[in-house]
């Protein structure tokens, strides 16, 4: 029998509104333009509204300490240099990663428009939350996407016991015709370490095959997990695979790469987090009714697959995100009381007004 919420675990639904605009007033409160603290609002929101808890609004915290300890530049603009017809440099000057990688993929988009593709590589950025959200940008406009960036050290190589790698996202989409499009977004890891930190957050234990402690065992305890190692998915093809992370986002774009990305707890220097991003317009060689129509037929084909014992149903890539999307835009968004107490002190700390729960 579990054991009953206490009054700090007790959920409260936040509509996504509200928790936008709250979101919103605490970054203009720290020096971030209305610009983009409405771009970094916006992609926070999407991501609880998707029901990746550990990559929306709970980070502001985790974020506006950066911003005081000046390793963020909350005003910085990111500045766009055009290396050929198809590629494309962005300087992110240490502004969020949000902002960073959503000129990224305009441009993107835009050579994409022109030329059937667009590429960009962006240095010296920071972390950009849930990789899905620069894929339903490109979606939204039409396109194909591959999005990619690289982290700081929280994962050894397969064989190893020391952090090098970062829990690095791999995100790519694609739009269809009448049915869902094909988003995918997934660490290397067995889990993302936001997950970690979230379970830390609302006094959770984590499944023992997620991380290593400090001494190199599985762990239960999300802290004693954060003092030691993320586990790769499939041992050495999940390692590889972080590697290929950082070939493209941190070796090809000039940033940190090979263990040297500052973590987001580390106050001593900026993260230079690297990200590559390529837009592809779908109807390169079918045309656009062509490819929605085979968008349309390969989703059938996979969510109408023969079931395995005890499955009830079959999800497309991507597709319980927008389910948990579309059941809280109507239902609010869940947050523990601790939750929203910890954004609230921010609120305290810039003189705005706090979220509202439990009226």
């Amino acid at each position: 029998m579990s054991e009953p919420l206490t009054t700090k675990q007790a959920i409260h639904h936040i509509k996504p509104s509200e928790l936008e605009s709250f979101v919103h007033r605490i970054l203009v409160g720290n020096g971030v333009t209305e610009k983009h603290a409405s771009t970094v609002a916006d992609c926070l929101v999407q991501a609880d509204l998707r029901g990746v808890d550990t990559h929306g609004s709970n980070r502001i915290p985790s974020y506006m300490q950066r911003i005081r300890q000046k390793v963020l530049d909350p005003s910085a603009s990111p500045e766009l240099q055009e290396i050929t017809p198809v590629a494309a440099l962005v300087d992110g000057k240490n502004a969020f990663g949000f902002v960073s990688a959503h000129l990224a993929m305009q441009k993107a988009i835009k050579m994409a428009e022109v030329f059937g593709l667009g590429l960009v590589s962006v240095k010296n950025s920071n972390h950009f939350g849930m990789s899905a959200w620069l894929v339903q940008q490109a979606i939204d406009a039409g396109m194909m996407s591959l999005v990619f960036t690289n982290s700081s050290p929280a994962l050894p190589v397969w064989g190893g016991k020391s952090k090098l790698m970062g829990v690095s996202p791999i995100a790519c989409g694609a739009p269809a015709g009448n049915e869902r499009p094909f988003i995918l977004d997934m660490a290397p890891s067995v889990a993302a370490r936001g997950k970690i930190y979230k379970a830390l957050r609302r006094g959770e234990k984590i499944p023992t095959d997620w991380a290593l402690d400090s001494e190199g065992n599985m762990t239960d305890d999300p802290a004693k997990a954060l003092e030691g190692v993320m586990l790769p998915m499939g041992g050495p093809k999940g390692s590889a695979l972080a590697i290929m992370m950082d070939v493209f986002s941190g070796v090809f774009s000039g940033s940190a790469f090979a263990g040297n990305v500052t973590g987001p707890y580390d106050p001593s220097k900026p993260a230079d987090v690297g990200h590559f991003l390529m837009a592809i317009k779908p109807d390169l060689f079918v045309s656009l009714d062509d490819f929605k129509d085979r968008m349309d037929y390969l989703y059938q084909r996979v969510v109408g697959s023969d079931k395995m014992g005890g499955v009830d149903r079959i999800y497309y890539p991507g597709e319980i995100e927008q389910i948990t999307r579309e059941k809280r835009l109507l239902e609010g968004i869940p947050f523990t009381e601790l939750e929203i107490e910890s954004l609230n002190k921010e609120a305290e700390l810039v003189g705005v007004e706090k979220l509202q729960y439990g009226v």
